[in-house]
């Protein structure tokens, strides 16, 4: 089996633009969630998201060309590029790079905000003029590494995976495992996510899954709180440069860590309610810990799937004690999802880039708003403030609807 490694980070979050902005403001346990902006959200029950900042889509697409997607691949696109730069590749590869690269990159709920203009727009206009020839390629998912591939000359396989808030990881893992085997050398992996509409905004309040703590935004996302009451949507990507390890060091790439271990599971238990115990997360941990080859005690540090809803975080930490046993009082957890808010099909990758980051960096990011702790949730989440660590090893968790979860596992790599 070949070692994979992350060469490359492009990462867009309601709390910065690339990995570096994202990554200051997380070390700083600053928000990024605040009022709806996007469509007129006063007559809804939650009012609060975690919106992009400062995202011009003309520093990476020509307004003619931008006007045929949906926002969901201007996103994604960005951070394809974002990704590109910072692994010190070319726009475009070329030569047998190029035939064997793929792009794993998938999304939640893809085009919703194509879906819910196209609607309005046919009951104007009628079947004849209420159609547009590019809203078919506006929401479909698997357009986001469609446009990728063509963009950077991709040739290799080109896929989506969608599995709810664990799409990220899954793209990820997956894509480490097609290297690991040989059948690819390079693959553009990872989430985006672009929902914040008012048919996603809508259709979580009707679950009574967000947050309504619209009077203070920036407090509303708290996992682990006892006050907690629902996640806050975000939006955002989050994608990876993977190369097999040898492939890296012959172009003299900068070597962020390895992924070293991909866990996969299914609940099988309900469409929305996580198993009890957490037993299906306990199964996902435990396969990437066999798959890196690791026992639990080499595990520094985890970004927890911690979503700030009452069921996830609970069975979260259940899950993580019957893994790691006495280590877990010991373990560090931190959810970034405090300050970012729940990107769902981005969440995954934005954290696995995270979690990168925190073994480059030598920090572990706080979980911030946690002020009165619920007693089901009482390991070391890191609370309020960043935290000096040197981690060789970092646990990231993805759990989504339907009973999926996926768990990456990252290291350094040895001279790193």
């Amino acid at each position: 089996m070949r070692r994979v490694v992350v060469t490359g980070l492009g990462v867009l979050t309601p709390v910065g633009i690339g990995h570096q902005e994202t990554w200051n403001a997380l070390v700083a346990g600053r928000s990024g969630i605040g009022p709806i902006t996007q469509f007129d959200a006063s007559t809804f029950t939650t009012k609060i998201a975690g919106e992009l900042k400062g995202f011009d889509v003309t520093r990476w697409l020509e307004k003619r060309e931008a006007r045929t997607m949906d926002r969901f691949c201007h996103l994604a696109i960005a951070a394809g590029q974002l990704a590109f730069e910072d692994a010190g590749l070319p726009q475009k590869l070329d030569g047998e790079l190029a035939e064997g690269a793929g792009c794993y990159v998938g999304a939640g709920l893809g085009g919703l905000a194509t879906l819910q203009s196209t609607w309005s727009t046919y009951l104007e206009k009628g079947a004849r003029h209420g159609f547009s020839p590019y809203f078919i390629p506006q929401v479909i998912v698997n357009l986001a590494p469609g446009h990728l591939s063509i963009r950077h000359n991709l040739r290799g396989p080109n896929i989506s995976h969608v599995s709810a808030c664990s799409t990220g990881a899954h793209a990820i893992g997956e894509a480490a495992r097609a290297i690991s085997v040989g059948a690819s050398d390079f693959i553009l992996a990872g989430g985006v996510e672009a929902a914040i509409t008012a048919m996603g905004v809508g259709g979580f309040n009707a679950m009574r899954a967000l947050s309504t703590r619209n009077d203070e935004p920036t407090r509303a996302s708290r996992p682990f709180d006892g006050e907690r009451d629902g996640f806050v949507m975000g939006e955002g990507a989050g994608v990876m440069v993977l190369e097999e390890l040898e492939h890296a060091r012959r172009r003299g790439a900068r070597i962020y860590a390895e992924v070293k271990g991909y866990g996969a599971s299914a609940d099988a238990h309900h469409i929305t309610a996580p198993a009890p115990e957490g037993e299906g997360a306990q199964r996902c941990m435990r396969a990437a810990l066999a798959s890196a080859k690791l026992p639990p005690e080499a595990i520094g540090y985890i970004n927890a799937h911690g979503t700030s809803t009452k069921y996830n975080d609970a069975n979260e930490t259940k899950a993580v004690k019957a893994v790691f046993g006495d280590y877990a009082r010991r373990l560090p957890i931190s959810s970034t999802k405090s300050m970012t808010g729940h990107l769902l099909g981005a969440a995954g990758g934005v954290e696995a880039a995270i979690s990168a980051l925190v073994i480059a960096h030598g920090v572990v990011p706080p979980t911030i708003n946690l002020e009165n702790a619920d007693p089901d949730c009482d390991l070391d989440y890191v609370p309020h403030q960043a935290r000096d660590l040197r981690v060789d090893a970092v646990l990231s968790n993805s759990f989504g609807f339907g009973g999926t979860n996926a768990t990456l596992i990252l290291a350094r790599v040895e001279g790193t």
